[in-house]
């Protein structure tokens, strides 16, 4: 309940310091523009009584056309500022929303590997688009009609005192009852809205994750189960809803039980009191108006509370990305690498995901500028922990990762980054055309520089067989090209940005053979100059490294050039010499 108050409090804080406050101007217009608004408003219940009482009864009717007159001007008035306040007011909260959404997507893609290994992406997405959808009640015509709705109640309340305090007491009673009721509704109903946020993150994510593995699905005819899965979260999804609208429909029946008592006292004491000549018919026909527009909001300010309620629900999924710590958090990353040679040392690095399995242990080598450093093995040994530990994608445990001397653990991750090149087994390739891809690691290099890259990586000699080239578009993940194409398309990139580090992942294991003979030739090329870790699948590939790895269960086994690993018939020989008679 504490930890629940904190959040409350802190949302509130949060919403004045860095929404309410920036736009003190805009809401303070807004403000002004309802509070004409609701003036205006409050002309229309008081002409039945001046129309019964000052024209009707005596017969005055030359006075008819300034009534007439007047009440044009307020309804005028009224349509005018009604358009104002919502062109003014939501507008801000849609840029509002824009704001929010790309300050949670910049947050999100800072935030280290592992928080993307433990969460859905197309959950993900749902809190980047969706979460901050009700904010725009705080700013929007929500946030004002609130404030408006309170001013035509107080206005109306003090109308109402001076024109019969008896009768005006009287309907308070319901009044107060109804406030109780929907005070309780609206803290029963926030968490639900929480909840309702997680389960459509949830579901979103399943869905997001089954339209992009349909071949699966359908090679595995599991249609039927995943047809299952989303149905249930959307049954979740119904259940919570439904949950809600219990809360609201309590709402909505108060208020109108509100209005039905309210009705019933006004006609018995106000038609008492006309029969005792204490109140004319005007006067009764003003009062009951307005006391409608001092109940009007209230039952208004019921649905405007729920939308709040949703909007700090929202608030509260956006508070907790916000919180998560992001790579550059880290206070001691302050050096920056303005030009590094490309010296890479492991000394004594230990890592595990969790504290009872090890994933590597006493990892210490050394690769010199330039140099080309093959890891080798049985997958599960480690291989590509060490290459996302060189690539500051996790960071050790124990041991040091430093870069030209410099603890890695220190650098700002952006200067040590642009100089890093990364080409995984599986590279992700975006929707788009081929030079869109290639361009994605620097997207202001030049045409021949391009061209270069191309030429180098061989894609050339499949892009020219499309029509459009390189403007020809390869579908979601790269799906119409095959998976050497899309390994040439990655490996492009990496050239085009000239890293002086490269990280290479089985960056030749989706080749063909004639593929793969292609590449061989552009990445000897592409490694000279370059400090290079190579995870090698194909151990024919890396017989020129200057050093090769053999790692097994987290350990570095053997090390050496190949034919002096070749010839001291350890582990690396009796992996070479299999892959061989394969």
């Amino acid at each position: 309940m504490a930890k629940e108050k904190k959040k409350k409090l802190g949302n509130l804080n949060y919403v004045f310091k860095n929404i309410i406050l920036p736009r003190k101007w805009i809401l303070l217009l807004g403000l002004g523009i309802i509070v004409i608004n609701r003036l205006a408003g409050l002309v229309l219940p008081y002409a039945p009584k001046y129309l019964i009482d000052d024209i009707i009864t005596p017969k005055n009717f030359e006075l008819l056309p300034t009534l007439l007159l007047g009440l044009g001007a307020a309804v005028l008035i009224q349509a005018i500022s009604s358009f104002a306040l919502t062109r003014l007011l939501s507008v801000e909260a849609q840029h509002l929303i824009a704001e929010l959404r790309s300050k949670v997507q910049q947050h999100i893609i800072q935030l280290p590997i592992s928080f993307f290994d433990n969460n859905k992406s197309g959950a993900l997405v749902s809190r980047i688009m969706s979460d901050v959808e009700g904010v725009r009640n705080l700013v929007g015509t929500g946030f004002v009609q609130l404030l408006g709705g309170l001013l035509t109640s107080i206005l109306s309340f003090i109308i109402l005192i001076k024109m019969n305090a008896l009768m005006t007491l009287y309907v308070l009673l319901p009044m107060i009852v109804f406030g109780f009721i929907a005070a309780k509704a609206f803290g029963y109903i926030r968490p639900i809205f929480r909840e309702r946020s997680v389960i459509n993150a949830r579901v979103t994510g399943r869905l997001t994750e089954s339209l992009g593995g349909v071949r699966v699905i359908k090679g595995f005819n599991a249609e039927a189960f995943e047809v299952g899965v989303f149905k249930q979260g959307v049954l979740d999804l119904y259940n919570n809803v439904k949950k809600s609208l219990t809360s609201t429909a309590l709402v909505t029946s108060s208020s109108a039980l509100l209005l039905g008592v309210a009705t019933i006292i006004i006609m018995g004491v106000g038609g008492n009191q006309i029969a005792q000549g204490a109140m004319t018919i005007g006067d009764f026909f003003a009062f009951t108006l307005y006391l409608g527009f001092l109940v009007a909001p209230i039952v208004q300010m019921g649905n405007i509370g729920s939308q709040m309620t949703e909007a700090f629900a929202g608030l509260d999924r956006m508070e907790e990305i916000l919180e998560t710590p992001t790579e550059k958090d880290e206070t001691k990353r302050v050096k920056k690498l303005h030009q590094i040679h490309g010296k890479i040392e492991f000394k004594e690095v230990e890592f595990s995901y969790d504290e009872k399995t090890p994933v590597i242990q006493n990892i210490s080598f050394t690769a010199n500028e330039g140099e080309t450093i093959a890891l080798v093995g049985t997958s599960g040994s480690g291989k590509s922990t060490i290459a996302s530990l060189a690539s500051s994608f996790i960071n050790p445990n124990a041991g040091q990762i430093l870069i030209d001397g410099v603890d890695l653990s220190q650098v700002n991750l952006t200067s040590y980054r642009k100089h890093l090149g990364v080409v995984l087994q599986d590279d992700f390739l975006f929707e788009g055309s081929i030079k869109e891809n290639i361009l994605f690691s620097r997207p202001d290099a030049r045409e021949d520089e391009i061209q270069h890259a191309v030429k180098y990586a061989y894609v050339n000699e499949f892009s020219e067989r499309f029509e459009d080239g390189l403007d020809t578009l390869i579908g979601e993940r790269g799906v119409k090209l095959s998976g050497g194409q899309r390994q040439r398309l990655a490996i492009a990139r990496a050239i085009l940005a000239d890293p002086k580090i490269l990280i290479l992942d089985e960056a030749t294991s989706s080749l063909d053979t004639e593929s793969e003979s292609y590449i061989q030739e552009s990445l000897d090329a592409l490694l000279k100059g370059r400090t290079t870790l190579v995870i090698a699948h194909r151990l024919s590939t890396i017989r020129k490294a200057d050093q090769i790895l053999v790692i097994e269960k987290g350990k570095i086994v053997e090390r050496g050039k190949h034919d002096e690993l070749i010839k001291s018939k350890g582990r690396y020989f009796d992996l070479y010499t299999y892959q061989a008679r394969i």
